[in-house]
């Protein structure tokens, strides 16, 4: 193994060779470039770039240079529950953290999740995550969530949420604006939303927390057309009290009219779609044929490690897959047959990274490789994979064949957090005692009988068919000519 790499603060770095995907507007792609970091920012991108004097040089030969992905909703605090709930419906989901287990959480567990899911994302090259954050029953959660996010080299915004109580009440507590004061200062590296749900109530019991967010100068990010919790009654009251702005974020987006897509669309927000989740859980179908048809702009994310993998090389390939399955099968109802996909591989990759610059605000320093923006990048690159050659098409490559495995060097805010495939200053020992003490405790506390019912859900009955074609005698037709 290579000896570790000195990176530090104020060292250069050089990634040389590779094949960049600038995410312009043309899509282009750049065979043998550099791209050149000095400090927090990239300074060129070119051929033959000379190194600077003391600079890293990362041989990208053969691999993808790419923005820092940027996943725009993910529920981090449930990370140490990783794959517990593997078989859940939606239903299941709200039952288990909504009315039953989600307010056991104590701020040392929420903690423990939000530090593990932040190392994986940076592992997985995802250098800025949006923390959905609806398990901060308490101002000590809260501070317990971000002490966390700041103890790893990752870019996160906080999205502060309480699912256990209305949005009025938690926005309005004297506490609430006294965290705001303490803990989100300004730090280029820790941005601010506020997460919490529309139910469509008449009487528009959000609207305080609407105000309040809209005198703090914060985003709204809410889950948006989720089957049988949030609608298009949403919707209408958010854009009637005029509470419908571009920086508004809807998550899901997946049971909606028409009506409501042409709200979004007139208001310029933008849609994070979670394709894993909205498949399996039941929020709705991925949206992306009808959010293409309003020329709505669009984030990935992958929504909680309680069901799926943290990376966003799956949303991509399934958001691919969800929108391609969905055209054909119409298609095949009317007897046609679709001759050329709408939905390609470069628009997922631009949606996993200038989609979600755009959806934070970040559009003028992230998701994209320029000259004078933040240095957030990822090299993909292993030259142990047979899957890693040849490289034909780049983005086909990045939406289809990587994965998180082939994540070789990333650098946040210009800082090198993973090399040669390794997390570079991340106590990943203690990340993982932290998780084992919350596994116990949640363990302990529900009891062997519940835990266990709660990862095993009942099985549906599954009725089989009567089959027409099964005979206790069966000859065939040569057997009979004899």
């Amino acid at each position: 193994m290579n000896e570790p790499t000195d990176f530090g603060p104020d060292r250069p770095v050089l990634l040389r060779g590779g094949t960049v995907l600038p995410m312009d507007d043309a899509h282009s792609v750049l065979p043998c470039t550099d791209v050149l970091v000095v400090g927090d920012r990239i300074a060129e991108v070119g051929q033959d770039l000379p190194a600077p004097d003391g600079a890293v040089v990362v041989d990208a030969t053969d691999g993808i240079v790419m923005p820092g992905m940027i996943d725009t909703h993910r529920h981090m605090w449930q990370t140490a529950m990783r794959g517990y709930g593997a078989d859940w419906t939606l239903t299941q989901y709200f039952v288990w953290y909504y009315l039953e287990y989600g307010k056991l959480w104590r701020p040392e567990d929420v903690h423990a999740g939000n530090l593990l899911a932040a190392i994986e994302a940076i592992d997985a090259g995802v250098t800025t995550v949006v923390d959905w954050s609806h398990g901060l029953r308490t101002v000590d959660h809260a501070d317990a969530a971000v002490d966390a996010l700041q103890a790893v080299p990752g870019r996160f915004v906080l999205a502060y949420g309480n699912i256990q109580a209305p949005p009025a009440e938690w926005t309005g507590a004297p506490e609430f604006r006294d965290f705001v004061r303490r803990r989100i200062t300004g730090d280029d590296m820790l941005g601010f939303q506020i997460a919490f749900d529309v139910t469509g109530d008449p009487a528009f019991p959000e609207k305080p927390a609407f105000e309040v967010a809209r005198d703090l100068g914060v985003p709204v990010t809410t889950h948006a057309g989720v089957w049988g919790a949030t609608s298009d009654d949403g919707i209408r009251l958010m854009h009637e009290h005029g509470f419908m702005t571009p920086e508004t974020v809807y998550v899901h987006a997946a049971s909606l009219s028409a009506d409501s897509y042409h709200r979004i669309a007139a208001t310029g927000g933008s849609i994070s779609v979670s394709t894993e989740s909205e498949q399996s859980a039941g929020q709705g179908y991925p949206p992306t044929w009808a959010i293409r048809a309003h020329d709505i702009p669009v984030s990935l994310s992958m929504d909680t490690s309680v069901w799926w993998s943290g990376d966003l090389f799956s949303a991509m390939r399934t958001t691919l897959g969800a929108d391609r399955s969905r055209e054909h099968m119409e298609a095949h109802v009317k007897g046609e047959t679709v001759t050329h996909c709408s939905l390609r591989a470069d628009q997922v990759v631009d949606w996993a990274t200038r989609g979600g610059a755009r959806a934070i605000g970040r559009g003028d320093d992230l998701g994209s490789i320029e000259a004078g923006r933040k240095a957030d990048i990822v090299l993909i690159k292993n030259d142990a994979s047979p899957v890693s050659f040849p490289l034909l098409n780049p983005y086909g490559h990045v939406a289809f064949q990587a994965q998180r495995g082939d994540v070789h060097t990333v650098l946040v805010n210009g800082r090198v957090v993973k090399h040669e495939h390794r997390l570079v200053g991340v106590d990943l020992a203690a990340a993982r005692r932290e998780v084992e003490r919350t596994v116990e405790y949640l363990r302990s506390t529900l009891g062997e009988e519940a835990w266990q019912k709660g990862m095993n859900p009942d099985i549906p009955e599954t009725k089989i068919l009567d089959n027409p074609y099964t005979y206790t005698d069966y000859h065939s037709a040569s057997t009979h000519s004899r």
